[in-house]
């Protein structure tokens, strides 16, 4: 059989074909497709995030916080229209049943069924719109760049790391056991003669409870932080009792807070300590996890963003 193989390689429709795909490879190269934009945001917007960040840290951004803020509004834009591209609020529960109640709460159609109602509001484009949906579209997102590119797994000696540098953070408030007596300003007159009747008849702080004017956070509270305390009494109370106190099982005060005088039982004081690693594995896991999870967003976003054109 006679070889064809020369034939064919001097065919002059090989070579325009060969020639076609070099062209077409080059054009690629040479003259890329434009990237979608994104941006620049309008004047109110800016002005609106400017504001609320004003609101969060009391001054104004400085050129650098305010890029930054400028930046990480146009990556939600950018993630929302990304979402918008794959269709992903076609199959969306969230979205279609927030796209049907604002059809019947518009008016639109409302003896339609659901099926109809999503269609027409996807026509109107009502789903462009919407914060709502554009929420939710991010977090479709953030889900869908997170199980693509996953973070990094919490080691044993990141916590142990984390351990050793938050141990001050970590460390245990001291905590009081106390029951209080309750005087409101209409019987401060009386408490020191109650008081004296206590401390005469050795009243036990349960039967000392009787004398109490009514409280309505209780009377017993057991293994308090000051923190426990001050959303129970006020900071006044507290600063005014950790000045006082200075052992268990015995009076103290009277105390004053914002509400009136309180005649405090001490029953116990567990002193503050350092925290074992057991004690706080699930915070600090927690936290580790939450700031893996941050950065492994970050930079999927990052990447995102190499094929958008993002304008400040």
């Amino acid at each position: 059989m006679r070889d064809l193989t020369p034939g064919v390689l001097k065919a002059s429709w090989l070579h325009f074909l060969l020639l076609g795909v070099v062209l077409f490879t080059l054009q690629g190269f040479l003259f890329p497709a434009p990237k979608p934009v994104v941006g620049p945001l309008d004047d109110a917007r800016v002005a609106t995030l400017v504001q609320t960040w004003q609101g969060f840290n009391t001054r104004a951004p400085d050129a650098s916080e305010r890029q930054r803020l400028l930046r990480s509004e146009l990556e939600r834009d950018m993630l929302f229209q990304h979402a918008i591209s794959l269709e992903l609020y076609l199959h969306d529960p969230v979205v279609q049943q927030r796209l049907v109640r604002n059809m019947r709460f518009l008016g639109l159609a409302a003896e339609a069924d659901t099926e109809a109602l999503f269609e027409r509001a996807l026509e109107l484009r009502l789903h462009l719109g919407d914060e709502v949906i554009k929420r939710r579209m991010l977090q479709v997102m953030e889900q869908l760049l997170l199980a693509s590119s996953p973070p990094a797994v919490i080691t044993e000696a990141e916590i142990v790391a984390a351990f050793q540098q938050r141990s001050g953070e970590l460390r245990r408030s001291a905590r009081y056991s106390i029951v209080q007596l309750f005087f409101d300003r209409n019987r401060e007159a009386e408490v020191p003669g109650l008081i004296a009747r206590i401390e005469q008849e050795a009243l036990p702080p349960q039967d000392a409870v009787m004398l109490s004017s009514p409280f309505m956070q209780g009377y017993t509270f057991t293994a308090q932080t000051p923190d426990q305390l001050a959303r129970r009494f006020g900071a006044v109370f507290v600063s005014n009792f950790l000045a006082t106190v200075s052992e268990p099982r015995r009076w103290y005060g009277p105390v004053r807070s914002t509400y009136g005088l309180h005649y405090v039982w001490v029953d116990d004081i567990e002193p503050a300590r350092d925290a074992t690693l057991a004690e706080v594995r699930p915070i600090l896991q927690r936290d580790l996890e939450s700031e893996a999870r941050s950065i492994a967003l970050a930079q999927a976003i990052t990447r995102l963003s190499e094929r958008y054109e993002l304008r400040l």
